[in-house]
């Protein structure tokens, strides 16, 4: 076993660990698999290259050192560090002066762990990036604009990329290769790895440095009064309130080696583990994760490991390293630049909504966009996730999920009176967003149901997890008892109350009512898009009064009170069932009355949150300057009062109004006005206390497979 070392500290230690290994192991262990040397290399990335080349064989690197001899090299992981609190590390900002701002560090001088480095790079770039305190034109490599942004720097392993990322740098420089260790990855550089940015810092050398929480615990107790954490939203902290005053989390170091070499590194690491790891047998002869007595800190192994999580086969980078984390990278071009990099990819649930969302497409043409197909809200919130597309206007209940999921907002639908259209309205935010309610409706001429007593009844819901369609109506009386069965399942609630409804994405008798779709939108009963006609606002609508020949139908429908008039007028329009007018509806009180439909602001289920826009965070500021860009463009010369006659003969796209298409609510609520800046404020703030706390109590008691999807943790399952 040939373990690539990047200083002469770690070849000491490497060779003391060979040294160990001969003492405790027979002879013949020995010779089987175990005899071990120590190969000197310059940086970790000449320890790739040496790996590859077959001139060593591991080496333990940052995880986003990782990704790339993964994705780029043909290299394979087979083990991971697990720290005190698991797998994953968090990336901290930390200053003298208190003077500075996270918000505010343009021109100041960085002290980085190491380029490409989870905590010391991507995470706070990332950061950055999502707020568009960094800006990154795409015409050149971030590495460039990072120069630019700060004075200067030291940023290990960018000596090739920007001059002034490795300005600060304090190793030794010469013409000879294997004798610079100027700005490289390797103990020999002053200012490499978490240590040696903090090192910096102290030095004086920068004025912030980016490095990952586990590094803090080497500040000196009696130093420890000078330092702060800068926080997100603009707050200084202790050192030791990382957990809440954090840049973000990704996963922790790992090894690797040639896949043909897997299987004897696994069975290596395993043998040195159980023989010198916290509780290995021989731990005293040598202390594995120990390096004090070297000179140096976190020498082959970080100082703080616990253990090592051996990695199975055929485990994906993703799944060693976190989707999320992967996204990330892709998105700071850690794989160069691609046809991706210039587009965004936009999340379309149904053959209307891809047929609106290439109009939009066409008449944007100097902005591209690329219109992906989804089966549901909750599959664009696994694709968004997966990095298979980049954003979607999702409603209240989903865009607690997608939160939950660690997407985050980029705009939020306005739904008030004015927007104040102009050329040059480019960034609106407000402080509070008018909301929509949820309505309970019925035919008139079914004197009988009122709420209380829809026992028996035959149910039409938007869809599965929509705010009027399946969270609020199942917290009012429905029928006598149901609320105390099932406190808080909507699902167990309507299959024990309505004899046969609709639901899209459900199943059993919840889909019976459902019809699926037709041509070109054919899909099987109960699908949860567009393509199920019984589907949304409109669909529960259509739900309700029946088909066109009257049958399949339910009888009461619940939906959201903004767009019902116009969808009874779309009836007409679209060909589905003649002679219906608002006054042929009513709606029912949760007090067990009824009211005309005017009378929505008395008559309601609750109010729903607006629907927001949601992206990974390091696209939060390019999706922003898309739809800003968009806004300006489509909205200019567009009238707030758009009668579907004029619609329907009007060739101009409109980016709020779906009629056309032949359903409502495509892409975003047509009774949007504007789409409003609110990627500065939380997910959680967006959709009000009251409404977050409600959703939270459904889902923890109610299986849901996207955010079963989502809740898989790298920096734990290990």
């Amino acid at each position: 076993m040939r373990w690539c070392t990047v200083s002469d500290p770690e070849q000491r230690k490497c060779a003391e660990l060979a040294k160990a290994l001969v003492a405790v192991l027979p002879p013949a262990a020995v010779a089987a698999f175990a005899r071990l040397s120590c190969v000197r290399a310059y940086s970790t990335t000449d320890c790739i290259d040496k790996i590859r080349a077959n001139r060593a064989d591991v080496v333990t690197l940052d995880a986003g050192e990782v990704y790339s001899a993964v994705k780029q090299f043909g290299l394979v992981a087979i083990a991971k560090e697990i720290y005190t609190d698991g797998g994953c590390i968090v990336s901290v900002a930390v200053v003298r002066n208190i003077t500075l701002d996270i918000r505010s560090l343009r021109g100041q001088r960085s002290c980085h762990s190491g380029v490409r480095w989870t905590a010391g790079w991507s995470l706070p770039l990332g950061f950055l990036l999502s707020r568009n305190y960094l800006t990154w034109t795409k015409e050149q490599p971030l590495s460039q604009d990072v120069s630019n942004f700060f004075s200067a720097s030291c940023v290990p392993g960018a000596a090739a990329l920007a001059q002034s990322l490795c300005a600060v740098c304090r190793g030794q420089k010469s013409y000879i290769r294997q004798r610079n260790y100027h700005c490289e990855t390797s103990h020999n550089e002053p200012f490499y790895n978490n240590h040696g940015a903090l090192r910096c810092l102290q030095n004086g050398a920068g004025d912030i440095a980016f490095v990952d929480h586990l590094a803090l615990a080497s500040i000196e107790e009696s130093q420890r009064d000078e330092f702060r954490l800068l926080c997100t939203d603009g707050t200084h902290a202790p050192l030791s309130h990382y957990a809440r005053c954090n840049l973000g989390r990704g996963p922790g170091g790992g090894m690797v080696t040639r896949l043909n070499y897997r299987k004897i590194a696994r069975k290596f690491l395993t043998t040195v583990q159980m023989l010198f790891g916290q509780r290995g047998r021989e731990k005293n002869r040598f202390p594995l994760f120990n390096s004090t007595s070297f000179g140096e800190r976190d020498l082959l192994f970080k100082d703080v490991t616990e253990k090592l999580a051996v990695l199975p086969d055929g485990m994906d980078v993703s799944q060693v390293l976190g989707l999320d984390y992967v996204a990330l990278l892709k998105g700071l071009g850690h794989e160069g630049s691609s046809l991706e990099d210039s587009v965004v990819r936009w999340c379309c649930i149904s053959y209307a909504e891809q047929k609106k969302c290439e109009q939009w497409a066409l008449s944007i043409k100097s902005d591209p966009l690329v219109c992906v197909k989804a089966t549901s809200m909750s599959d664009c919130v696994e694709k968004i996730k997966r990095d298979e597309v980049d954003a979607v206007s999702l409603d209240a209940t989903h865009s607690f999920i997608a939160g939950k999921c660690g997407l985050v907002p980029v705009v939020t639908e306005y739904y008030g009176n004015e927007c104040g259209h102009t050329e040059g309205m480019t960034h609106l935010e407000i402080d509070v967003f008018p909301p929509v309610v949820a309505v309970a409706v019925v035919k008139r001429t079914t004197r009988n149901i009122f709420m209380g007593n829809l026992g028996g009844r035959r149910s039409c819901h938007g869809h599965m997890y929509s705010p009027a369609g399946w969270l609020l109506p199942y917290t009012h009386n429905l029928s006598l008892g149901h609320n105390e069965s099932f406190p808080c399942n909507p699902n167990k609630a309507y299959n024990n109350v309505f004899w046969k409804g609709c639901l899209p994405g459900s199943q059993g008798n919840l889909c019976k009512v459902c019809m699926g779709g037709t041509g070109e939108a054919a899909t099987k009963r109960c699908a949860d898009n567009h393509n199920e006609r019984y589907y949304g606002n409109m669909g529960a609508l259509r739900c309700l009064v029946g088909d066109a020949s009257g049958k399949s139908y339910g009888d009461v429908a619940f939906l959201e009170q903004h767009n019902l008039e116009t969808n009874i007028i779309s009836l007409r329009w679209t060909g589905w069932a003649e002679g219906w007018l608002s006054s042929d509806f009513e709606l029912l009180c949760p007090d067990g009355g009824r009211a005309q439909l005017s009378d929505w602001e008395s008559c309601n289920l609750g109010v729903i949150p607006p629907n927001t826009v949601m992206t990974r965070p390091v696209l939060a500021a390019r999706v922003y300057d898309f739809l800003m860009k968009s806004q300006v463009k489509l909205l200019a010369h567009q009238s707030d009062e758009l009668h579907l006659e004029t619609l329907l003969a009007n060739r101009e796209f409109q980016i709020f109004q779906s009629q056309q298409y032949g359903e409502s609510d495509l892409l975003f609520k047509d009774v949007t006005k504007c789409l409003v800046h609110t990627s500065h404020l939380d997910y959680r703030t967006i959709l009000g206390e009251k409404f977050y706390r409600h959703a939270d109590y459904v889902f923890n008691c109610t299986h849901s497979d996207i955010l079963e999807f989502c809740d898989q943790d790298v920096c734990s399952i290990f």
